[in-house]
């Protein structure tokens, strides 16, 4: 593998309905055999998985740069959260159980925790490899198959975690991935032995998704857009809260679904963060992905830098002031020069109206707005079609409690921004979607309860 910004990396051919049917057919016949095994037999299969994901984690990484463009110092990180969740969930594979209930006359019930078959993971282009795995954890200490579908635009690191699962031991089968776009979703998605649907990605195709599922009374998780608000309050901690800023919109060329792009600064430290902020923006080394100091790197395609581009247009022409960056990026390096970089942008003058402020852009831009009370930047924060994150800095802790309390958001964060460890719960509200990935919340997502109920006597009719 090598750099190749602006041309063709591979070329995969899609799966049409016939793949898919192949594809579905093996994780079945994998799942006859997986389900059978105990919790403690699946952990070690998972824990092997594991082991070789950490092992391999510079390959991988470099893969996982190539594939989307993100710096190394990042896709490191993406690599140990993916084994750290294969870890955490083979971990609960051994101890997942039912309960048992004491009824009347020596009688008694219980519940079966069970898995729900061949379950299918659609997943993003901005945490290819991580994605995968956060998807497939849980799915497999449950006992499920799965089969995955990349996106499009990053097909190649996802085949590298199938032959890993294959090489630490899994059914022939267990987790198959296909390739391919939109069509080869919907016949995912209508595959009558498909149990269960987990997506990443859009708000419109996760509505799409979630009709075609219905026609099967299948369930869905939905991991959909965001466009979260950090609440910065003056008696923050400056740097910190700068930091966080940071964090919050330029992680992965700033393409990241719960990142905190509304900006809201107490009024009377406003001037002093947006010229810190900006001064940090500007500080930010662009370029070659796979060299170790970089910290920002291409964008996933030229459609998507097109499409950024156009909402800092449009925010100039709604009134907003471009402080730093919202331009085109050509590293000194010749053999970068078609690929797709931009400076990290900082918007201010910014208004709840505006269309920079109000939809998802998914790159590096920023937008600052100002707020005078805590009942007011609630409102306004809330004020959205989505939930997904947000984000609070202040020293005052019962604030910081109350604010994220009033927060119509799933996963908030108090003084920090964008951690993912996987032991939390990760998911949205309201357009965001619903269901949980990560934490013991994902089990009752991948399993399914069976009660049974125990007479002891005989059946006392009333016929």
């Amino acid at each position: 593998f090598k750099m190749c910004p602006g041309r063709v990396l591979c070329k995969l051919p899609c799966s049409g309905e016939k793949e898919v049917d192949l594809a579905v057919q093996s994780a079945k016949a994998a799942f006859k055999i997986w389900s059978q095994m105990s919790g403690m037999e699946r952990c070690r299969v998972m824990l092997e998985a594991a082991r070789i994901i950490r092992e391999q984690r510079e390959e991988i990484a470099t893969i996982e740069t190539i594939n989307n463009g993100k710096s190394i110092f990042e896709a490191r990180v993406d690599i140990d959260i993916s084994w750290q969740c294969l870890e955490y969930y083979a971990g609960l594979a051994g101890s997942l159980a039912g309960e048992h209930v004491q009824l009347p006359g020596g009688c008694f019930g219980y519940t079966r925790r069970e898995p729900l078959g061949v379950c299918v993971g659609i997943g993003a282009w901005n945490y290819p490899f991580q994605i995968a795995c956060w998807k497939a954890g849980p799915a497999l200490a449950c006992g499920n198959a799965m089969v995955f579908k990349p996106s499009p635009f990053t097909p190649v690191s996802v085949v590298r975690l199938a032959e890993i699962f294959t090489e630490a031991g899994v059914p022939k089968g267990l987790f198959n991935v296909v390739q391919g776009g939109a069509a080869t979703g919907q016949f995912l998605c209508h595959h009558p032995d498909v149990a269960k649907i987990s997506f990443t990605g859009s708000v419109p195709t996760g509505m799409k998704i979630m009709e075609m599922a219905a026609r099967g009374i299948k369930p869905v998780t939905l991991e959909l857009g965001g466009k979260s608000p950090l609440i910065i309050f003056s008696d923050c901690s400056l740097e910190n809260a700068v930091n966080g800023a940071l964090m919050a919109n330029f992680l992965t060329q700033g393409e990241v679904c719960c990142n905190g792009t509304r900006v809201y600064v107490e009024r009377k430290i406003l001037d002093t963060f947006t010229k810190e902020v900006v001064k940090r923006t500007q500080k930010i080394k662009i370029g070659d992905p796979l060299l170790e100091d970089t910290r920002m790197g291409a964008l996933i395609n030229r459609p998507h830098l097109n499409h950024v581009q156009g909402f800092i247009k449009q925010a100039k022409e709604q009134g907003a002031e471009v402080l730093c960056g919202g331009d085109l990026y050509v590293p000194d390096d010749p053999k970068l020069k078609n690929g797709y970089y931009m400076r990290p942008c900082v918007l201010g003058n910014c208004k709840d109206d505006m269309t920079c402020v109000k939809e998802e852009i998914f790159g590096p831009v920023m937008s600052i707005l100002p707020f005078d009370t805590e009942e007011e930047v609630l409102e306004r924060a809330n004020a959205t079609k989505y939930g997904l994150a947000g984000g609070v800095f202040t020293r005052d802790i019962q604030k910081a409690h109350r604010v994220v309390a009033a927060l119509k958001a799933g996963m908030c964060f108090i003084n920090n921004y964008n951690a993912s460890p996987v032991e939390l719960p990760f998911g949205g509200y309201k357009s965001s979607g619903f269901g949980r990935e990560n934490g013991r919340a994902a089990i009752e997502y991948y399993s399914q309860l069976k009660t049974v109920c125990v007479e002891m006597g005989d059946v006392e009719s009333v016929f």
